[in-house]
């Protein structure tokens, strides 16, 4: 594949009108969460309020719900259960116009109803911001199942990346594990062919890929190594999609705000 043109300016923030309200900024749906990591739902649905989303919705188990909302009070609830296609009604009905941008997989473990549901929302048209075990979980199903015809921007760290690239390595090689700038941008625009999406590819220097473009972030230090990093940056990047950024421009925005 041609080497995409590359960019270091990030794209301008969404207006906020001075007679605005929070119908008009959009809503974000955090599904993710499990007994052993409560917080980070919690800390993705922080990051997408504070990133200026109009509602967000933490969609979690029952035994992780009440936690998550006391962590992070501005958001409201979705009580989920066992069954997949129960679970997408769910989501369906507490969203009924359609348009709710989805963060999938802070914190969501890799459990079976976990990977059920993975599978049946990245299956659906709703924009989608995937991270965390929604990755490990997607690098693990058949890519056919895939619904490509939808805003999808994937949010690996190198590890995450390694596994996604071994997915497809027979239909697109990639270097899973580049160790220079260009290695990065190379192989982050091909795993973004791969899965017909936008890939943000973190790390010092984090690159934003699709097909045809290249965002590299300047910004960032060392004390942003730690957990929970990267369930902010979901938040945010499912925000700006939510108030009407595409895809790759909200991943850029986001790797450059967070």
């Amino acid at each position: 594949m041609g080497k995409p043109p590359q960019n270091t300016v990030p794209p301008a923030p969404p207006a906020r009108p001075d007679d605005a309200h929070k119908g008009i900024f959009g809503t974000v749906i955090v599904v993710g969460g499990c007994e052993t990591m409560i917080g980070a739902p919690a800390l993705c649905a922080a990051a997408a309020l504070r990133t200026g989303a109009g509602l967000v919705k933490i969609a979690t188990w029952p035994g992780v719900l009440p936690y998550a909302i006391t962590i992070e009070p501005g958001a409201t609830g979705i009580e989920l259960e066992d069954d997949a296609t129960a679970n997408v009604d769910r989501i369906d009905a507490a969203d009924a116009k359609g348009s709710a941008v989805l963060a999938v997989g802070p914190g969501i473990g890799q459990s079976d109803r976990a990977r059920m549901l993975v599978g049946a929302l990245l299956q659906s048209d709703r924009p989608t911001v995937l991270d965390a075990d929604g990755l490990n979980l997607l690098a693990a199903m058949d890519q056919s199942a895939i619904n490509t015809d939808r805003p999808l921007v994937l949010t690996p760290h190198p590890g995450e990346f390694e596994r996604l690239a071994a997915a497809v390595a027979v239909a697109l090689p990639i270097n899973a594990k580049p160790e220079n700038d260009n290695g990065r941008i190379d192989a982050a625009a091909r795993l973004a062919d791969a899965y017909h999406c936008v890939v943000l590819l973190k790390g010092a220097r984090t690159v934003v890929a699709d097909q045809s473009r290249v965002y590299v972030n300047e910004t960032g230090n060392p004390s942003m190594a730690t957990a929970g990093s990267g369930d902010v940056l979901t938040g945010a990047v499912a925000a700006l999609m939510a108030q009407g950024m595409t895809a790759f421009d909200a991943a850029a925005l986001g790797a450059e705000a967070r």
